[in-house]
């Protein structure tokens, strides 16, 4: 269907620009490619010659070409992809929320975790998140679920050590769509209605101002949101965190007796951290380090590296029953060892050695599922993210997941600003009280986000990552397994069915896994369940000259979802 996107004549026109730009600038001996060769389809990645944008929404993935087009590098192109998305995906993402992300600095050749996630309010008392707090549940969805915003400070960061083009650019396009509107996707709008009668009056007014939710194919106009979009344009990340729009995020918290703080925001900063990585076959995996709790993904490639999936065969009962019981043993090392810089670090040493893949592998049934034990503690889902990726024509590359929390966070906007405030406190663990999971005041927050890189010779080949929750650590390296182990391209390897282990003791699988293949893996003792879709990834690659120079770019967006990959 994404070959049937109906665009403006303005865009159309856009499209024959950057065609005419690719091709001026591209080397003599390739091929210039036409603009519907530059849209990925449902089994054919995106091509490009000098970049690559992908994201959860086509809008989003055209505010980042926009930027190439006026002569920005992919840093630049990502913080206008993430303006965009939470304009177009105002459910998802954006300048109340939270992320990991991942850069490559082609000139330095150096991958960096950028730190979007921020620490928890100085003023945090957990003990309103257990019981027997009276509502205590819904503390993790409300004004105390708060946690300090870190988006704006990261793009700022990202801008200031990378950027090319001036910082209000970036902005433009997210103004435009805020403020003229764009038409609703059916999914949004969705989205839309069933939160809607837990918005606030203001918020109802922006989102249905006849008085019902607007609908599918109706324009979503934020005036409120493209403001603030112009006041950081103007103003910078300051605005956000020691002037007008904080001054709103505090008053908002105080009357809906929140703990985040105005002094919260002014201590905040991000942060650039060394990123964790292991070999798998030829390939060098490269995540987020800890506050990020992304190594159970590193876990489970190392463990599924003293078997030969392609052997095994791809999604065969052999092959998904490994991989159930190596998912289940890494999502147990989460709950037992993850934690801060600061407060509980794992032993990341002996997880991510042979010697462990090799213990824990010699444990493995292979012919009967053994039932999740828990370390004592247990963890939430967290559905509603974000994530995109870019790369330009020098071998930058951002690999961002963001998100809100829950759909719309935690429903609190403060007065015009248009700006949804995450819930980020409602993925902390609770119990047992004190664990490294739980909302320890002033410490870093923990993520489970899991944006990865793939060098490969020496150079980076694959960007990818997804949202969905303890479900993003488990996708991850089945999509990398389909890369690596059975020679799939971007498209096909994000659009291979998956599984997942889920809390207490389910394995949810995609109905695209064969029946046949369902009913034995439930033989041999997995308890299936058959459900929807587990993820919504994005991913590019990166092909190289002889000189090393990036020539050839394919990019995916999941079928599962409504995204845009486009080549520039």
């Amino acid at each position: 269907m994404r070959n049937h996107i109906l665009f403006p004549q303005s865009f159309l026109l856009f499209l024959t620009v950057i065609a005419g730009v690719s091709c001026e600038q591209a080397d003599t001996s390739l091929t210039p490619l036409l603009p519907e060769q530059l849209t990925n389809t449902a089994d054919q990645p995106a091509l490009g010659t000098h970049g690559m944008v992908s994201s959860g929404h086509p809008l989003a993935t055209q505010a980042g070409l926009e930027i190439f087009a006026a002569g920005g590098n992919a840093f630049d192109a990502a913080i206008a992809v993430a303006a965009a998305l939470n304009v177009t995906e105002p459910m998802m993402s954006g300048i109340g929320g939270y992320g990991t992300v991942i850069v490559y600095d082609a000139r330095r050749g150096r991958a960096r975790f950028l730190n979007c996630s921020s620490r928890i309010p100085a003023a945090v008392d957990s003990d309103v998140y257990r019981p027997p707090t009276p509502n205590y549940r819904q503390n993790r969805r409300n004004a105390k679920a708060v946690s300090t915003p870190g988006n704006v400070h990261a793009w700022q960061l990202m801008h200031q050590d990378y950027g090319k083009l001036s910082w209000d650019k970036l902005f433009q396009p997210a103004i435009e769509l805020a403020e003229q509107g764009f038409i609703l996707r059916a999914r949004t709008a969705n989205s839309i209605g069933s939160a809607f009668r837990s918005f606030p009056e203001h918020a109802q007014d922006i989102y249905g101002p006849s008085g019902a939710p607007l609908k599918g194919g109706e324009r979503l106009i934020q005036k409120e949101l493209g403001h603030s979009f112009r006041l950081i344009a103007q103003q910078g990340a300051e605005v956000v965190y020691n002037g007008s729009i904080a001054q709103a995020i505090d008053q908002a918290m105080r009357q809906a007796e929140g703990f985040l703080s105005i002094d919260d925001l002014r201590k905040d900063k991000a942060e650039w951290f060394e990123p964790i990585s292991i070999n798998y076959r030829d390939c060098q995996v490269i995540t987020a380090s800890p506050p990020s709790t992304a190594f159970p993904s590193l876990i489970r490639l190392g463990m599924m590296s003293r078997f030969d999936p392609s052997e095994l065969g791809h999604n065969t009962t052999e092959y998904l029953h490994r991989f159930a019981e190596v998912t289940k043993h890494a999502f147990w090392c989460r709950l037992a060892y993850a934690g801060g810089p600061d407060l509980s670090p794992p032993p990341l040493n002996r997880l991510l050695s042979e010697e462990y893949w090799k213990q824990q592998v010699g444990q493995i049934d292979l012919n009967q599922a053994k039932p999740f034990e828990y370390p004592g503690i247990i963890s939430e889902p967290s559905p509603h993210t974000t994530h995109f990726v870019v790369a330009d024509k020098f071998g930058n590359i951002v690999c961002a997941t963001q998100t809100l929390g829950n759909a719309f966070g935690s429903r609190i906007m403060p007065e015009g600003t248009g700006i949804w405030l995450n819930n980020s406190l409602a993925y902390c663990t609770f119990e047992p009280k004190g664990n490294p999971m739980d909302a320890h005041a002033g410490h870093y927050k923990l993520s489970g986000d899991c944006p990865t890189l793939i060098i490969r010779n020496g150079r980076p080949w694959v960007a990818i990552g997804t949202p969905g929750g303890h479900t993003i650590g488990q996708t991850v390296p089945q999509m990398l397994m389909n890369l690596i182990d059975f020679n799939m391209n971007i498209q096909q390897a994000i659009a291979a069915g998956r599984i997942s282990f889920v809390e207490p003791d389910t394995l949810s699988i995609e109905r695209t896994i064969p029946e046949m293949v369902r009913q034995q893996l439930a033989q041999r003792g997995h308890k299936i369940r058959t459900g929807g879709s587990l993820g919504c990834a994005h991913g590019l690659t990166i092909e190289y000259d002889q000189q090393g120079l990036p020539i050839r770019f394919t990019g995916a967006a999941d079928p599962r979802g409504q995204g845009l990959a486009k080549g520039y």
